[in-house]
């Protein structure tokens, strides 16, 4: 009786811990987001990609890889299946031939309104029984947290 009590209180302190919550709230929220994504035609990692290429069209491979915090070899492959399916394009800039600069095509520019409206309302869920009060804290708070966590405070 002892063990299945210990247990229990084990498993509410692990249901209450801040990585277990994160991890909860973010599965969640991923698979909400991805679901809606596969119904456009998009793979994990692409969402990411073009919201950032939606304000940063033509970036290059290197900081689109660090600004959506993804390793440069797997952007590398979601790129080349974003080229395949016409939603982006690589091309050089005159000057410089070394780099290949990302593009968005007009699939891609569809595909990025489409996601921007996919997270608004996936972000308006998350929140809807929050106060304002409570986002502004829940941001700070998470700001903070990564922060914390990339020593970059």
């Amino acid at each position: 009786m002892l063990i299945i009590c210990m247990i229990t209180v084990m498993e509410r302190e692990i249901e209450l811990s801040i990585h277990y919550l994160l991890m909860k709230a973010h599965t969640a929220l991923n698979k909400k987001i991805l679901s809606q994504a596969y119904e456009i035609g998009l793979s994990p990692g692409q969402p990411r990609i073009l919201e950032y290429l939606a304000s940063h069209d033509g970036s290059d491979q290197k900081t689109i890889a660090t600004h959506c915090e993804i390793e440069p070899a797997t952007v590398g492959s979601i790129l080349g299946r974003m080229e395949n399916t016409g939603l982006i394009e690589r091309k050089q800039r005159e000057g410089n031939r070394r780099s290949l600069f990302v593009f968005l095509t007009d699939k891609g520019r569809s595909a990025s309104k489409q996601m921007e409206n996919i997270f608004i309302l996936s972000d308006k869920q998350a929140i809807k029984n929050l106060t304002e009060k409570d986002v502004d804290e829940l941001t700070r708070i998470l700001t903070k947290l990564y922060s914390n966590l990339t020593d970059r405070n």
